[in-house]
């Protein structure tokens, strides 16, 4: 049986960002550097490399700033033409070199009612989902580990998963299943933060998702907090369709969290050949 290519993916970044205030009262905090890369950059940079043509960010009222990073900066452009800056140019036009939609979520009613907000422009189609402020450093993309996956089982939704500390686990959207391959299994449901966890696997990062998802949150009721939450529609896609939970590799930084995003900045300016040196010297002297 052919599967059917995954070649659009969804970023949910309609997040108020309150733990990032108060310099998110004007930046979203998907514009939040990594050195000098916005999150949200690597992560529809992720996308990309997985094979993704077409990108769909999900935004809100207030966050206008991200909309214009994907689009030209003409004043910008022309300095730095004739001035001849081509490398400064090339970064400037970093956010132009991908079809990207931003749609809006225009109040806050859950993760799954933002993912939700991109039907009409995924249409039928299977799609990836990553967080806007959840970052991976691999040597394979995330999202590219987890269309292998579900090519491999000919098909069906992917959740990227990872193994949680024991005293950690009850933070997490935990997944229950039976294994079916290396690193694979065959999700049942996903309970979040669970008081008795029975599964050290937490959900995060991505999801691959076929169309028929849409259904589900359509008609899926609210939830806690009178929210539509994506897990729970997951949850109940598997008991339609086959969904699939897959441990990917690679070290995750949460950046929607202060300690995380430190981590995740520290980490990004260890990658760069031009300031690493200068940077594990600085370190190795102030611990």
């Amino acid at each position: 049986m052919t599967v059917q290519p995954v070649r659009v993916a969804v970023i949910p970044a309609a997040g108020l960002g309150t733990r990032f205030l108060p310099v998110t009262k004007s930046v979203p905090k998907e514009l939040l550097p990594l050195v000098d890369v916005p999150i949200i950059d690597v992560v529809v940079s992720e996308a990309v490399a997985a094979g993704c043509d077409e990108i769909v960010v999900v935004t809100a009222p207030g966050k206008e700033p991200l909309d214009a990073y994907f689009r030209p900066n003409a004043r910008l452009e022309e300095r730095l033409a004739a001035e001849k800056r081509d490398g400064d140019l090339a970064l400037a036009r970093r956010g132009e070199t991908v079809r990207v939609t931003c749609v809006p979520q225009d109040r806050p009613r859950g993760n799954g009612h933002a993912v939700l907000c991109a039907r009409e422009v995924v249409g039928r189609r299977p799609f990836v989902m990553i967080w806007g402020d959840d970052v991976v450093f691999a040597q394979e993309p995330v999202a590219a580990q987890l269309i292998r996956a579900r090519e491999r089982q000919g098909g069906g939704s992917v959740a990227g998963v990872v193994r949680v500390p024991p005293d950690e686990v009850r933070k997490y959207g935990v997944v229950e299943g039976e294994p079916v391959a290396e690193r694979t299994w065959r999700l049942r449901r996903i309970v979040e933060k669970p008081e008795r966890p029975t599964s050290d696997l937490g959900a995060v990062h991505a999801y691959v998702l076929e169309p028929e998802i849409f259904d589900v949150l359509a008609s899926h009721p609210a939830g806690r907090g009178g929210e539509i939450w994506l897990s729970e529609a997951v949850s109940v896609l598997a008991q339609r369709a086959p969904v699939y939970a897959y441990e990917f590799e690679g070290e995750r930084y949460d950046a929607g969290d202060r300690a995380g995003y430190v981590k995740a900045f520290i980490r990004a300016a260890l990658e760069r050949p031009e300031i690493a040196a200068d940077v594990r010297a600085w370190l190795r002297q102030r611990l």
